[in-house]
């Protein structure tokens, strides 16, 4: 990782590598190469959190930065009248628990102003969705990052 990381320039805290719940507890033997990629700088994050095995104590075992919750705890916060109270109690919750961890949290499939409403009331760091970004090809990504470097000078 090291070579890599000097062959490309990019500073190690700059890159962050993501690990589902699941794919964490399969590579628990794995907890020496993830810290030694702490060591270095890389930071760690957790994907779909709440939707795999749930051990709440692999977070204080493994050196993680970040929590990414799963699209599937605020999916119909504020856009259905239905809403199950749960989802957001649960959602709270776990930022709460981010949160006296020092962890960073980032919640997946933010679609609706309705929901960064409330996940910006709750002190979230990051969303990802539709609302903020659609998908793109790495040329896309490409050319945008070109356009905001051209227009910051």
């Amino acid at each position: 990782m090291q070579t890599i990381l000097r062959h490309s320039g990019l500073p190690p805290e700059q890159l962050e590598l993501e690990l589902t719940e699941s794919m964490l507890m399969q590579v628990v033997e794995a907890t020496e190469t993830l810290k030694r990629l702490k060591g270095l700088g890389v930071r760690i994050a957790v994907d779909d959190f709440g939707t795999g095995y749930s051990n709440l104590a692999y977070l204080k075992h493994f050196p993680i930065d970040t929590l990414k919750i799963d699209q599937s705890f605020i999916q119909s916060l504020g856009t259905n009248p239905l809403t199950d109270p749960r989802d957001q109690a649960l959602t709270s919750a776990v930022i709460r628990l981010a949160r006296a961890l020092n962890l960073r949290v980032t919640v997946e499939g933010v679609e609706h102003p309705s929901q960064l409403e409330f996940l910006s009331s709750e002190h979230c760091d990051q969303v990802q969705g539709f609302l903020v970004g659609i998908p793109q090809t790495a040329e896309q990504t490409t050319a945008w990052l070109s356009l905001i470097k051209e227009q910051g000078q």
